[in-house]
């Protein structure tokens, strides 16, 4: 959907990587939703108002390719874009590149539900008319 991704710079700090000096698999989620906690900021949503009007976005699918290695201190650019939005669910798509040179070094992606936080059990709910413009290309 999203034409021109996101892009997010990070560096690779210490604490993310094994005694090898590569980053640790489970880190590259995390850098996947800084991105698109980024991007939904950049667009004028942030998660935390979001959530004070009792909307919650959990993640319910996740996938995750690694291609290259990342390591301590390089720099890398998180692309984030939207692929899809449906009645009550987003999907955001990722790829992880060297900002030196554009080697890709991971691509995945992520479905997040939308639920009613004020009730239990949790609720799906529709995606917000709001979200849903800032979302859509």
């Amino acid at each position: 959907m999203s034409a021109t991704p996101h892009e997010l710079r990070l560096r690779v700090r210490y604490g993310e990587t094994d005694q090898m000096g590569v980053v640790h698999h489970a880190n590259y989620l995390a850098y996947f939703e800084e991105g698109r906690t980024r991007m939904m900021a950049a667009l004028g949503c942030s998660y935390a108002a979001l959530e004070r009007r009792g909307v919650g976005l959990p993640v319910r699918r996740v996938e995750l390719r690694y291609r290259a290695p990342a390591h301590y201190e390089e720099e890398l650019l998180v692309r984030t874009r939207v692929t899809a939005l449906r009645a009550a669910s987003v999907t955001f798509e990722y790829e992880l590149v060297r900002a030196e040179g554009g080697e890709l070094v991971a691509t995945g992606l992520t479905e997040l539900a939308c639920i009613d936080m004020t009730t239990t059990p949790r609720r799906v709910l529709p995606l917000p008319d709001e979200l849903r413009e800032l979302l859509a290309p």
